[in-house]
């Protein structure tokens, strides 16, 4: 069974809150802390990722999130 992570840059993401809300899983929650813009930023809280890439494309900022699937090694 493919399992699959996501990475959210805190420096690019501005706290919209998109990527929360599209994703069906709940993997996604707003953080507690301040990006060195004084955005509030996303971070992922669960492991339960399905790969379906729906923060990904919500998302209005380029590079701010990206899902790949987990290898063997990345355990």
């Amino acid at each position: 069974m493919k399992r699959y992570k996501v990475k959210v840059e805190p420096e690019e993401c501005k706290g919209c809150g998109r990527c929360i809300l599209a994703c069906p899983r709940s993997v996604l929650a707003m953080g507690k802390h301040l990006n060195e813009m004084g955005y509030t930023f996303v971070q992922p809280v669960k492991d339960e990722c399905i790969g379906c890439g729906a923060c990904f494309y919500q998302c209005p900022e380029p590079g701010a999130i990206t899902v790949f699937e987990i290898t063997e090694n990345e355990n």
